[in-house]
């Protein structure tokens, strides 16, 4: 989802294609042999793997909103870290949270539990700013919350009652961005 948003926002036109894969294309194994998605070919034969390298790819090309934040170093280094950490820490605990059973070590509620560290950082973010870095919705926004969003969507009973109000509200505002209904819209038609 991130590098959708990254590619609508920065107005470039690409081919969606929606793979299975339980049932993965010869063709998708022919650029990436990693074999998992997403997966974004240039026009030039460039091949780009990770979503992250994809969302940088297009707004590099265009960036009309100043996601990257390009004049403020300081901002970009905070945010570079801030998606570490949602990358490398909070989104492994994610995959244990939603899929427990694969992973008997802890208890679904103790994967939360550890996740929340992460959350209660968000949280205290969006106490400051409408969006993490600033008023502004930025490239850290678009990287965090699909996974804040699927974290939330394990048990949205418990999200929903729990303390983390900014981040529920900050979460309300990115899932109601046109952008957002947008590749939502355009994902669902390709899977008709």
């Amino acid at each position: 989802m991130r590098a959708r948003m990254a590619i609508y926002r920065a107005g470039i036109k690409v081919e969606s294609i929606e793979v299975s894969l339980k049932n993965k294309p010869q063709s998708l194994l022919d650029y990436s042999p990693k074999a998992t998605v997403p997966v974004l070919v240039t026009i030039r034969g460039k091949v780009i793997e990770q979503s992250r390298d994809i969302m940088m790819w297009a707004l590099n090309q265009s960036d009309r909103d100043n996601w990257l934040m390009q004049t403020d170093s300081v901002a970009q280094e905070q945010m570079k870290k801030l998606i570490d950490t949602c990358d490398n820490d909070f989104k492994p605990l994610l995959d244990r949270y939603k899929y427990f059973d694969r992973y008997p070590e802890f208890s679904q509620q103790d994967y939360r539990q550890q996740a929340e560290f992460f959350l209660q950082l968000l949280d205290d973010r969006l106490a400051q700013n409408n969006f993490l870095m600033d008023k502004n919705m930025r490239l850290a926004d678009i990287a965090i919350f699909p996974f804040v969003r699927q974290f939330a969507n394990t048990d949205t009973e418990w999200f929903n009652a729990s303390k983390y109000k900014n981040l529920q509200r900050w979460l309300n505002v990115c899932v109601n961005t046109t952008m957002f209904e947008t590749i939502m819209a355009n994902r669902k038609n390709l899977n008709k």
